[in-house]
């Protein structure tokens, strides 16, 4: 993509990175840049010095914002443990993490506000979101709640539905599903064009020999979790890359520490706080016996009333190393380092369309088995096989509710009950809706066994009344989700028809017919003398219109109708 005069945000504009990306994108000249940064303090300290760095820019060409992506707009500049801790907060938190995806829900997002306001051509994402989300620790959340269990069964009052609220506000996969979900979603609204990713291996390109760890275990269960939640988005972008409607998508994982933002001498912070010095002499040493405290503010600690001071290198959102520190993580066989320049480099050539060797979505793309030759070689004679077992014990091979989802049950057994009562396309669209919804329905009240075989893998009938439903003990439509008595109001009734219920009534019996006149008009559009492999969905594919096949149909509609169609080999 050519960046001049485009829109770029860059998430994470703060960080080492995120710096370097903005500053590597000034010589393309865009028409502004969004710094965006969990906190406003670093926000406006980037934009400032981007526009000391490039004052013939304009101040307008950088654009600060702040606040937390991963929860709604409502909330994006309220501390987490403060969000956890206030019971209405924690609910509304609860409500966007595990609440189906709805309209309300993606606009009150964050993301989505960020998006849909400044309109980004593209997003370069350099927000370290599996540390984000992974350094929540789920294991001590966890820990927290089998606790307030064991008081509770011997009889303690405990707080156990905060504690167990927590954890459910702590649970890494939804928490990354939703945030893909809904950036997907915005970026898809907002036309953004090209979305780069800034990755992590998780453990700095090491094995499971990393000798840095988090707790006594080697390596940690949190580290682990970085890694486990890194390869998991991983995943999520290369689904998003498959998706035509969605922005070219890249991701960029290095595997080494990023290093570095400038060396100095001065205080050393630890999450924005000097580190006191505080001395224990030996005549106030504790003495050892049966147990151990971790944190005791009784014992005679001495505060030296000054921080500790010593030089460090920088390295942005990881913090402050020592000299020492420093040497031992990038001497060779260690994670050693990789510059956040190098990094840019990579990012902006990838944005333009190039082919750094880096992007790891392709690497997958290039790595993974795609559909064979052999494998279409040999779909016909499947086909055949099956047809002729069909032929041999006097039945048909519909659906059976295995593959999923229930749409597709419907939708076969739809098809099906059209072939069985008109034949062919022909037929189905020479009777009117009311005609069709007539006989398919004659056909359910009359054949026990053909009824039997829909009910009976959960997908329930809707009759023409749109009243009357035939169905077993088991339905597929609507999902169990805590409660097992659903109001019905015409929106609902709506949606579970077209999800998962074989629908007799006459408006969906217009839509099959509306359906038909689209498979063959386009069919009709194709010239009788082009013989070439240009056209897919021929008139022969369709058998010249004189059957009703449900299979090639409902592959129509998914990929045509439901623009669910494979975007790559």
């Amino acid at each position: 993509m050519d960046i001049q005069n485009k829109t770029v945000l860059v998430l994470g504009g703060w960080g080492l990175v995120g710096s370097a990306v903005c500053r590597q994108m000034m010589p393309e000249k865009p028409k502004r840049i969004i710094v965006a940064s969990l906190l406003e303090s670093e926000a406006r300290e980037a934009v400032d010095a981007l526009r000391q760095e490039f004052p013939m820019a304009g101040k307008s060409c950088f654009v600060p914002w702040w606040g937390n992506i991963f929860v709604r707009h409502e909330l994006k500049d309220t501390p987490r443990d403060e969000i956890l801790r206030n019971e209405d907060l924690r609910q509304m938190l609860l409500d966007d993490l595990l609440d189906a995806l709805t309209l309300p829900v993606l606009e009150r997002s964050t993301i989505y506000r960020l998006l849909n306001e400044h309109k980004p051509d593209i997003v370069v994402d350099s927000i370290n979101s599996a540390t984000a989300i992974a350094y929540q620790d789920l294991f001590q959340s966890a820990r927290e709640v089998r606790k307030a269990l064991r008081k509770w069964k011997s009889g303690e009052q405990v707080l156990l539905v905060e504690q167990t609220e927590r954890l459910l506000a702590t649970l890494y996969i939804p928490q990354l599903i939703r945030h893909v979900q809904i950036l997907y979603r915005s970026m898809q609204i907002v036309d953004t064009g090209v979305y780069v990713k800034i990755g992590t291996s998780g453990t700095g390109g090491m094995g499971l020999n990393i000798p840095y760890t988090h707790s006594e275990e080697r390596p940690s269960s949190v580290l682990l979790s970085k890694s486990s939640v890194a390869g998991a988005h991983t995943m999520l972008l290369f689904l998003m890359a498959r998706t035509p409607d969605a922005p070219i998508t890249k991701e960029i994982k290095p595997t080494a520490a990023i290093a570095w933002k400038r060396v100095a001498y001065g205080e050393i912070r630890k999450r924005g706080k000097p580190i006191q010095l505080i001395d224990c002499p030996p005549e106030s040493g504790l003495r050892l016996n049966d147990t151990l405290r971790l944190t005791d503010d009784t014992l005679p600690y001495k505060s030296l009333h000054r921080p500790l001071r010593s030089v460090f290198i920088d390295t942005g959102e990881n913090g402050v190393f020592s000299r020492g520190e420093f040497e031992a993580i990038s001497t060779p066989g260690q994670m050693e380092f990789v510059t956040p320049e190098e990094i840019a480099e990579a990012v902006l050539y990838e944005v333009k369309g190039g082919n750094t060797g880096h992007d790891v979505i392709n690497a997958l793309d290039n790595a993974t088995l795609a559909p064979t030759y052999r494998a279409g070689f040999m779909f016909d004679g499947a086909m055949d096989e099956m047809k002729a077992l069909e032929e041999k014990h006097q039945t048909k091979s519909i659906a059976f509710e295995i593959l999923g989802p229930p749409r597709l049950s419907k939708l076969l057994y739809e098809a099906y009950l059209l072939q069985l009562a008109f034949g062919d396309i022909g037929a189905v669209l020479k009777a009117s809706a009311k005609t069709i919804s007539r006989k398919v329905e004659a056909l359910i009240r009359a054949d026990g066994n053909l009824r039997a075989q829909i009910i009976s893998i959960g997908i329930p009938i809707l009759l023409s009344d749109g009243l009357t439903l035939l169905r077993g003990q088991e339905i597929k439509v609507p999902p169990y989700r805590g409660e097992n008595e659903l109001k019905i109001t015409e929106k609902s009734l709506g949606a579970w028809a077209h999800d998962g219920w074989v629908d007799l009534r006459i408006k969906n019996m217009e839509r099959w017919k509306s359906r038909f006149r689209i498979i063959t008009d386009q069919v009709s559009r194709i010239p009788h003398q082009d013989t070439s492999s240009r056209h897919l969905r021929t008139r022969a594919y369709w058998h010249s219109f004189k059957k009703i096949d449900p299979g090639k149909l409902v592959g129509w509609i998914f990929s045509e109708e439901e623009k669910g169609k494979r975007m790559k080999a």
